[in-house]
């Protein structure tokens, strides 16, 4: 008898041996059922369960092995393969509602309710903020309109009428002032007056070339490489065009006015289209007609570039002279000897400003103690920090000659005309200004003392070129002790300025008064300190809180001082 082949036992199903790869790719696949019957399946053919042997598969290529709480009865390599059952529970998962179902929930009146619920909350809402809004928008304060601004609007201008003595003796006029265009932006000024610098015979008038630079200080071509570097700084070149600066009468006699006109006229198309930014012409009292001059001047300027300036000057203190000139013509700004002619006290300076603002009404002004001369030439020495902050915080455009922020002063020699004052930079300086005896009066000296007039003049210039209040705000004298000049600086809800200025040489008790305020504006119960110019004060950290109403100074001293807009 032939031995019985091995059968492994499969729960009823009889699985052939193992064939090789090439027997086990035939077309069909026997399979026998439970009950003996047999039949030939295709390979696509579908089955309910499927058993296969994987016990002649290596066992680490096996798919599964025996594991721990496996179903007893189940041989190792065994894997159930289901079919139909997984597709009928995949057939029974939930599909979502057809467009028909959604169309008949979406029309219930129920969710058509709970739709026109949700679109008035939606409106209601959205009206609501827009309600808001605009209350918001009506019930806040209204900006004021900002006024238009010109660069010389915009900060301080510094002159330098001599331009060897300003250099050096020998640093070479045009080419040596060019050296110095960072000095000037340290300054924050916006404008250089330049000159007189064009080719003048004393009292020659045929001699004199308003277009033609003085060979002595350098050429055509250094003045226009001047001009290009200024312009990168962010400094506005104003030529000074007074056309006899080294004779007696500045604009040569009567009788040659209509002639020295005519050449004014023709200089100032030609400079203007090499690119300078504007003309100064002073002595403008001993020229006769000025008005109708200078008017004819600033329309050949604002013709050319609303961006363009023209400035007179005169050595007039007369209030009346003043006003006259500048009603020729707007836009005009004018230096004088108005602040000159002073006592020097609190209550004459604050009688002099509010007198010069009411009598020039709209018009910009500018502020300064001459028309060419030095701070030093009027103002004690002891009241030259005082000025600087005046000039400084007052409405307008604050003027100064070389040498003024370091407190320079011109050298009087017994018989001898005054001569314009070298600018001593460093101590190599010292020997060629007589008076200096220190390095610290010089401009390397004082840029190490943090404490010196030169620290104070940058801080001031940079400090009112960045507010509003102190740019273009409105000004308002107070009462105060007597021998004090008070005043607030505001503009529409930006900080608040108070300027305090002591001018007696002892200490005083401001005592401030703010009666004729105008409505909206009072004075606070204490202030922050900016700058004092006293030495004894800087100890005192800026930001430091005085008490107003128990406010005192020293000898000398003014106060700078700002508090926030309240609505």
């Amino acid at each position: 008898m032939d031995p019985e082949p091995n059968e492994h036992s499969t729960g009823g199903v009889s699985v052939p041996p193992r064939q090789p790869p090439s027997k086990q790719m035939g077309p069909d696949v026997q399979v026998v059922s439970a009950g003996g019957d047999s039949g030939t399946m295709s390979q696509d053919t579908e089955v309910d369960m499927k058993e296969v042997e994987l016990n002649e598969i290596e066992p680490e290529k096996q798919p599964m092995n025996a594991a721990a709480g496996a179903a007893a009865g189940e041989k190792n390599g065994l894997v159930k393969i289901k079919v139909a059952e997984d597709e009928a529970e995949a057939g029974a998962k939930f599909t979502g509602l057809s467009k028909e179902e959604l169309l008949k929930v979406a029309g219930s009146p129920g969710w058509v309710r709970t739709r026109w619920a949700l679109l008035l909350l939606f409106w209601l809402g959205w009206l609501g903020m827009l309600a808001g809004a605009v209350v918001i928008i009506v019930r806040a304060p209204r900006c004021r309109e900002l006024p238009v601004q010109r660069w010389w609007h915009k900060g301080a201008l510094y002159r330098v009428g001599d331009l060897q003595a300003f250099v050096g003796p020998n640093e070479g006029g045009l080419a040596g002032l060019k050296k110095h265009l960072d000095y000037l932006s340290t300054l924050k000024v916006k404008g250089l007056v330049l000159g007189p610098i064009h080719k003048n015979e004393k009292d020659e008038i045929n001699g004199t070339d308003l277009r033609q630079i003085d060979s002595t200080l350098g050429s055509q071509e250094d003045f226009k490489d001047l001009l290009q570097s200024a312009k990168k700084k962010s400094i506005h070149i104003i030529l000074d065009l007074t056309p006899n600066y080294r004779g007696q009468n500045a604009w040569f006699l009567p009788a040659q006015a209509d002639i020295v006109a005519a050449r004014v006229k023709e200089a100032l198309t030609s400079w203007l289209q090499d690119g300078v930014d504007g003309f100064q012409v002073r002595d403008v009292g001993k020229l006769m007609d000025a008005s109708l001059y200078l008017a004819e001047w600033q329309n050949i300027t604002k013709n050319f570039s609303e961006d363009r300036l023209l400035i007179a000057g005169t050595d007039s203190s007369d209030l009346k002279q003043i006003v006259s000139i500048l009603d020729s013509t707007s836009d005009l700004l004018l230096t004088s000897s108005y602040l000159s002619n002073s006592s020097f006290t609190g209550e004459h300076t604050e009688l002099l400003v509010t007198r010069y603002l009411n009598a020039t009404g709209s018009h910009w002004c500018s502020w300064s103690v001459s028309q060419a001369g030095l701070l030093t030439a009027s103002v004690p020495a002891q009241l030259l920090r005082l000025y600087q902050l005046l000039l400084f915080t007052l409405p307008g455009t604050p003027v100064f000659s070389y040498g003024d922020e370091i407190g320079l002063q011109a050298a009087v020699l017994p018989g001898q005309p005054v001569k314009a004052p070298f600018m001593p930079w460093d101590e190599s300086s010292l020997s060629l200004t007589p008076g200096l005896v220190s390095a610290n009066m010089t401009v390397k000296g004082q840029s190490e003392d943090p404490g010196s007039l030169l620290t104070q003049f940058r801080w001031l210039s940079d400090r009112r070129g960045k507010e509003r209040s102190l740019l273009h705000g409105d000004f308002h004298a107070l009462a105060s002790s007597s021998g004090l000049f008070s005043y607030i600086r505001h503009w529409d809800q930006n900080e608040r300025y108070l300027v305090v200025l002591n001018f007696k040489d002892v200490g005083l008790s401001a005592r401030l008064g703010a009666s004729n305020l105008p409505a909206g504006i009072s004075l606070p119960a204490s202030a922050n300190l900016l700058l004092s110019t006293n030495s004894t004060r800087l100890g005192q950290e800026e930001g430091t809180s005085l008490n107003l109403e128990n406010l005192s100074l020293n000898p000398h001293e003014g106060l700078l001082l700002h508090f926030p807009y309240v609505a």
